[in-house]
């Protein structure tokens, strides 16, 4: 049997304040799967009455960022206007394009009693002739939810299982919460040009290769797969379209051209990006060096 793993890719954990994030791409070993540039998983953390997750405003340009929640509640603000508290269930897709400013924070409510957050936060790169496309918000529930047995998967973005999802895609697109309870099994499809998987809670096997906990597992393309579990677990399955043309990544922007990035960064020094009405007091400095970056 050949191995239905084409790479592994460990996490590198970052502290952000109030908890941790584990974050897999990019890395050194892989930038991209399809249009998924940025792979992080968070918690589950246990945030303590007055304790928050408050990441102040900050910019991004040539993305979209999706958030996705299995516990806890975020509050989202933009510089569009929009206002947004994400929970379990409900996926936000906010599109930089040319440029957007949002911030990330616990509501008012959670911050009184111990709330617990985990969760993904991804980001998309925007295909050629679509980088600089006018910024966007959504945000979802109406997601499909796909059950059989002891496996359901909620289908975020693109179409998995036969079901497709309503979500927004800028780039062909898969993305899926999957629960195998004791016993459950899922296909995995192989249609999109690159695929990975997280396991992200439990444990689960694919083609009856264990999984590592928290790893980025790169599937081999063009084999269909199945995915098990004997004593339940929780994966993520991302993936899409593969990029024709390098994307470079420098801090929270990301861009077919370093000079763009270069221009974002002179930008946000100068305060050209817009406020973020509702949350415009603080915001994050433009580090002198980025701990989220592309290689070379």
């Amino acid at each position: 049997m050949s191995d239905p793993f084409l790479q592994l890719v460990r996490p590198v954990t970052h502290d952000i304040g109030a908890f941790q994030v584990r974050r897999a791409i990019p890395a050194r070993t892989r930038t991209m799967v399809g249009p998924f540039i940025f792979v992080d998983q968070f918690g589950p953390a246990h945030l303590p009455p007055g304790s928050a997750m408050d990441v102040r405003p900050h910019p991004h340009i040539n993305l979209a960022t999706v958030t996705w929640l299995f516990e806890g509640a975020i509050d989202h603000r933009d510089s569009l206007g929009s206002f947004a508290t994400i929970r379990p269930g409900q996926v936000n897709l906010m599109t930089a394009g040319r440029g957007i400013v949002h911030s990330e924070r616990s509501p008012g409510e959670a911050r009184l009693t111990t709330q617990t957050l985990y969760g993904m936060q991804t980001w998309l790169a925007l295909p050629d002739g679509r980088e600089e496309i006018d910024p966007a918000f959504e945000s979802r529930s109406d997601l499909p939810l796909v059950e059989d047995g002891c496996a359901s998967a909620r289908v975020i973005m693109g179409t998995l299982w036969g079901a497709t999802a309503p979500t927004t895609q800028h780039a062909e697109t898969i993305y899926a919460e999957i629960l195998l309870a004791p016993g459950g099994a899922i296909p995995i499809d192989a249609e999109a040009d690159e695929r990975a998987v997280m396991l992200v809670g439990g444990e689960a096997s694919v083609d009856g290769t264990p999984l590592e906990l928290f790893t980025l597992t790169v599937l081999a393309p063009g084999a269909a797969m199945r995915l098990t579990s004997a004593t339940g677990g929780r994966v993520m399955l991302l993936g899409g379209e593969a990029f024709t043309t390098p994307r470079h990544v420098w801090w929270n922007f990301v861009s077919s051209s370093r000079e763009r990035i270069n221009q974002a960064k002179a930008d946000w020094e100068q305060g050209r990006f817009p406020k973020v009405p509702g949350d415009s007091e603080e915001f994050i400095p433009l580090p002198r060096i980025a701990t989220t970056v592309s290689y070379p």
